[in-house]
């Protein structure tokens, strides 16, 4: 046997073997496994009984249409698996495009400009190498079925007998993972029925937002019973129910939770704490910061685009209208933002107008506690000032979770500089799903004891008779964190000196302290504002 024909078998075999891959590979990570690809396509086969009964030029014809086909849903497979990955959820082809921007711009603020480009080369190289060695293999293979009629008929007709038999006894090596595939078609169909099902949900959430119980509230009737307070809006990034439940993290962060109820306490406050579900899992913040804003659930980039676009009571804007001054500080606001003027901000603090002089932390522009002293010292520091509103976004506990900063004495963090020194003493960063699983998870868990013991420390020493805080998780951190099936609840808690203001959430049910336990109520995010205005409402 020559070389040409040895090379000419070993291309027709790869080409075999990539086509049966992208025929039963899974979408998902939970079932990529061996096992998984020990399974018959029923879409081969009828796609190579197709190829047989059709004439020669057609039959080329339909082998690119069905190599394109089979190329482009291998593509959304791979998006699949990494939006699970991540986010914990498969893509949606029709409103998810915009997070691969936001997926661009983390990779740029982890690992630099070039980083990015060459994430995104890659990324494209990857695409195209796909849809083209796809097709030129569907091609390939035809030519063999063609060459090779009676043994590929006999072929399909002897695996389409077994294929129903496995089918009618439900065999399986794999659990939940059946032998009779027809996993690349129930993807197409699945996908097609997410888009059509967004075109719905446009309709759905359009009446939605139509109603609002507060819209028509008078100004003077908002918010009564805060009436000279400072209330602080807070969320920490990725901090969920795992964080405080997982056996992993819990014995260190409800430690940190409890030594942090004894300090709150010596200062004079007190807290109430509860889950929240939010609508998002493993990123996307400002879904949930829109849904805890709005009191609707804004799950997709659709619903928070149509939001933005609405004139809907915030919770920031109610404040505002109530004679609060309102500002958002947002470390995380590296580029132009104009959805700031839906929120109803007198002030936004973007990353640029806290004056930090140190280093980034990966994501995170700067430590937690900097951007919580800034706020300070922005606002509530200066003599005489009107009650405020903020809403404060804390990213330290951003993936990829290293490098991390130490706390410091507050006298001591001056313009940032400080932590010039810090920023050489962890490794550099990497993408969360190229690392070790069990270093990644004691890198988030650190991460979350910073940023609660950062704001435990503020109120500590800032926080004042009037201070009222809301803390809360954003969303639930990646899968490779707290595995696949995770809830998407999230701790909230809310702190105050002034008993009376807790004497008001005393119907809510919140358990005592800053940690909520297994049985504390679960709200959905979207109730937190209707509620919130009714109880401190008059």
């Amino acid at each position: 046997m020559t070389a040409r024909r040895v090379a000419a078998r070993v291309a027709t075999a790869l080409a075999g073997l990539l086509v049966l891959v992208a025929l039963i590979a899974p979408n998902g990570t939970a079932h990529l496994t061996p096992g998984a690809f020990v399974r018959i396509p029923i879409e081969g086969l009828l796609g190579v009984a197709l190829l047989l009964l059709l004439p020669a030029r057609s039959r080329r014809v339909a082998a690119v249409l069905a190599g394109v086909a089979l190329g482009l849903l291998t593509i959304l497979k791979i998006f699949d698996m990494g939006f699970a990955a991540v986010l914990a959820r498969p893509f949606d082809p029709v409103i998810d495009w915009v997070l691969l921007g936001a997926a661009v711009g983390f990779v740029k603020a982890s690992f630099g400009q070039l980083g990015a480009i060459g994430s995104v080369a890659a990324a494209a190289v990857l695409a195209a190498a796909v849809l083209l060695l796809v097709t030129l293999s569907v091609l390939r293979l035809t030519q063999l079925v063609v060459r090779r009629r009676t043994i590929a008929t006999r072929a399909v007709a002897a695996l389409g007998v077994v294929w129903v038999c496995c089918a009618l006894l439900g065999a399986q090596i794999v659990p939940g993972v059946p032998v009779a595939a027809g996993s690349a078609a129930g993807l197409a169909y699945d996908h097609a029925l997410q888009m059509r099902a967004d075109l719905r949900d446009r309709k759905a959430f359009a009446a939605q937002l139509a109603v609002d119980p507060f819209r028509n509230t008078p100004d003077d009737k908002l918010l009564t019973a805060l009436r000279g307070k400072d209330v602080v809006l807070t969320f920490i990034e990725s901090y969920g129910r795992s964080a405080i439940q997982d056996p992993e993290f819990a014995p260190q962060v409800d430690a940190l939770l409890a030594d942090g109820d004894r300090r709150l306490a010596a200062a004079g406050f007190a807290a109430r704490s509860a889950f929240l579900t939010s609508p998002t899992s493993g990123g996307g913040s400002w879904l949930a910061h829109s849904t805890l804003l709005s009191g609707l659930w804004i799950d997709n980039q659709q619903r928070y685009r149509d939001l933005e676009a609405s004139d809907r009571l915030t919770l920031t804007s109610a404040f505002r209208r109530a004679s609060w001054r309102t500002v958002g500080v947002m470390p995380g606001v590296t580029s132009d933002w104009p959805e700031a003027a839906f929120y109803g901000y007198d002030k936004l603090y973007a990353s640029w107008d806290l004056g930090y002089r140190g280093p980034r932390f990966s994501f995170a522009t700067m430590p937690d506690q900097y951007t919580l002293l800034a706020f300070q010292r922005d606002e509530r520091e200066i003599p005489k000032h009107p009650p405020l509103m903020a809403q404060i976004v804390l990213m330290s506990s951003h993936a990829p979770w290293s490098p991390l900063p130490r706390p410091v004495s507050w006298a001591d963090v001056g313009d940032g500089s400080i932590y010039d020194s810090m920023s050489g003493e962890n490794a550099e960063p990497q993408a969360i799903l190229t690392r070790d699983p069990t270093r990644v998870r004691t890198d988030y868990r650190t991460s979350i004891e910073y940023s609660l013991d950062s704001l435990i420390s503020y109120v500590e020493t800032y926080g004042g008779d009037n201070l009222v805080l809301v803390f809360l998780g954003d969303h639930q951190p990646a899968p490779i964190v707290v595995g696949d099936g995770a809830s998407r609840d999230v701790p909230i808690t809310i702190v105050a000196h002034d008993r009376a203001v807790l004497d008001r959430v005393s119907g809510w049910g919140w358990q005592n302290g800053l940690k909520p336990g297994p049985q504390a109520p679960v709200w959905r995010m979207d109730a937190f504002r209707d509620r919130f205005l009714t109880t401190f409402g008059p």
